[in-house]
């Protein structure tokens, strides 16, 4: 196959192209605009490898992707670009807005004219993966309720209400025009090679450098954990196998409190970086002002993918947060590097 990935030089699009090319033999195509959360680095182990090219295209360019859909001609896209962080959404949501809904359009209509031009068979074969959140189904509160494929939309901040936007053309580029599409919405990614700003990470260089760690509110706030490379396995099992025009929830049975997250990480690092003043790790902790209209509770139920793809996590929590943990005292120059002074670490989303 060829597959063309948008936005594969991001967090979850990087660890998909390691993914495909260090495990297939499919030729890939990376797209990406390269913003502050783009970084080539995290391509340094297969960027040599013959079956990978990278072209720098913002997915709002009609030109440019319309020619790099020419000249690939690709038997897939999977469509990983997006503006992904929620506090960055409530302090500037117009870049949210023209990459994620109108960068979808863009993306699709450049799809669907290279779709019609092709060969019958080929056109069969032809899929749109559009890989989305679970953010995009709101709030749980408190209940034991889970996501599943048919709950109705109801997005909290700007960065939710763009991705539901974008869900809902890809489901209508399919329904009006035909385009083979498939669409999947996961919970809260975590691993290697992730930018900064984001819980997990955040925690992690925060307390390296003894500078408090900030915990929303009362930090209660439930999230289902997902290793980041077994999404990755994930989005290549459903562009080769999924069923056109359906959609695939993708969560990681591990749902976690924030602060229970923050705590287990300050555990990992007594152990294998301790303090040099002797104290835990856990005395950084701060509880700040929450985010607003910050939901209380995502939760996967991902029994479909499972019963219809055989698709399951290897990673509990527990095992995954440690190799997290273990990538980040060994990657700190990547850390230094991809933060290129642009972001500090420093709060977002309180500019109301």
């Amino acid at each position: 196959m060829k597959i063309l990935v948008t936005g594969g030089a991001g967090f979850i699009g990087s660890a998909v192209i390691r993914h495909i090319i260090q495990n297939t033999n499919n030729q890939i195509l990376n797209i990406d605009k390269l913003t502050y959360a783009g970084n080539l680095e995290s391509l340094k182990e297969i960027d040599q490898h013959p079956n990978y090219q990278f072209k720098q295209i913002d997915i709002c360019d009609t030109e440019p992707i319309t020619a790099a859909l020419e000249a690939f001609k690709p038997n897939a896209i999977m469509h990983l670009a997006a503006e992904s962080h929620v506090d960055r959404s409530i302090d500037g949501p117009e870049a949210f807005i023209q990459t994620n809904i109108v960068g979808t359009y863009t993306l699709l209509e450049a799809a669907r004219k290279y779709w019609m031009s092709l060969e019958a068979e080929t056109q069969q074969n032809f899929r749109f993966h559009h890989i989305s959140t679970d953010e995009v189904y709101g709030d749980l509160g408190g209940t034991t309720d889970l996501f599943t494929e048919t709950t109705s939309y109801a997005p909290s901040s700007p960065y939710s209400a763009s991705k539901a936007s974008s869900d809902h053309l890809v489901r209508v580029w399919y329904r009006t025009y035909g385009l083979p599409i498939i669409v999947t919405n996961c919970s809260n990614n975590y691993g290697p090679y992730h930018f900064p700003e984001k819980l997990i990470p955040l925690a992690i260089l925060n307390a390296l450098d003894a500078k408090p760690l900030p915990v929303y509110g009362d930090g209660q706030q439930v999230r289902d954990w997902l290793f980041v490379e077994d999404h990755a396995r994930a989005l290549y099992q459903v562009v080769t196998e999924g069923v056109v025009g359906e959609t695939y929830n993708i969560g990681g049975h591990n749902e976690k409190q924030n602060i229970k997250v923050v705590k287990t990480i300050c555990k990992i690092l007594d152990e294998l970086k301790p303090q040099a003043n002797g104290q835990p790790y856990e005395t950084l902790i701060t509880f700040v002002e929450d985010r607003p209209g910050h939901d209380l509770r995502y939760a996967i139920d991902a029994t479909k993918i499972q019963n219809e793809l055989g698709w399951a996590p290897k990673e509990t929590f527990e095992t995954g947060i440690r190799k997290t943990v273990e990538w980040y005292l060994n990657n700190l120059d990547w850390c230094r590097r991809v933060q290129d002074g642009s972001y500090q670490r420093e709060r977002l989303g309180m500019n109301l």
